[in-house]
């Protein structure tokens, strides 16, 4: 092993790394401050599995909830709230407003932050926000088989698709409060939701440009 300093690579999802991405050499698993984890032989690199961030709305009208039910695996079939994978350099409130306009269609204004939510041995952390529709009306994306708008009792509770949208949904059921107010989204960042009813997933990553940029009319 060389006498220079492990680098430690960071590395996103199942862990399934074979060889160092600095010298191409097959990677052994050893014991790293407690944790056998993947290290290369020649060069000393520390492959590390790090968590995913995912970010999501509550998205609330008249005291109820805006539910999705999943058109992709996993949990296809099964009920939740728009949300989804944060992009690397993305604000988070930011994507979650965007997985709102791809998922639902809508622009939200992103309100208080409702929980952060994670589990031993899973690799996804869950930032949910409360929200309201600034814009548009809500209708299925392409990752979504129907809509429903559900009040606290009609929730679906033995249909949810992971245990952290049951977490989310108790926290919001057991802490009512007022719709978030459109400047309390205007705080967050600029161009921080895009996108009219049924905009296109495209049009809704349109999310760094600014807070005028909007989505075109629905494509397809």
């Amino acid at each position: 092993m060389s006498d220079q300093p492990p680098v430690h690579v960071h590395h996103h999802g199942p862990l399934r790394v074979r060889f160092c991405s600095g010298c191409a050499t097959p990677l052994e698993r050893r014991s790293v401050e407690g944790k056998t984890l993947p290290v290369c032989p020649r060069c000393g690199q520390v492959v590390y599995a790090d968590p995913k961030v995912a970010a999501g709305t509550i998205i609330e009208d008249a005291g109820r909830v805006l539910l999705l039910r999943r058109a992709i695996s996993p949990a296809r079939g099964l009920w939740t709230f728009p949300g989804g994978y944060v992009d690397r350099g993305e604000p988070v409130p930011e994507a979650a407003a965007r997985e709102a306009c791809e998922e639902a269609g809508v622009t939200v204004a992103v309100g208080e932050l409702l929980g952060v939510y994670s589990a031993r041995d899973v690799p996804v952390v869950l930032i949910v926000y409360r929200a309201r529709i600034a814009a548009g009306t809500a209708r299925p994306g392409p990752e979504a088989l129907e809509l429903r708008w559900a009040e606290p009792e009609s929730i679906p509770w033995e249909e949810l698709a992971f245990p952290s949208t049951a977490a989310a949904l108790t926290d919001w059921r057991r802490s009512p409060a007022p719709h978030p107010s459109a400047a309390t989204a205007e705080r967050l960042a600029p161009g921080r939701a895009v996108g009219e009813a049924g905009a296109s997933p495209t049009a809704c990553r349109r999310v760094a440009a600014g807070p005028r940029c909007r989505a075109g009319p629905p494509s397809g």
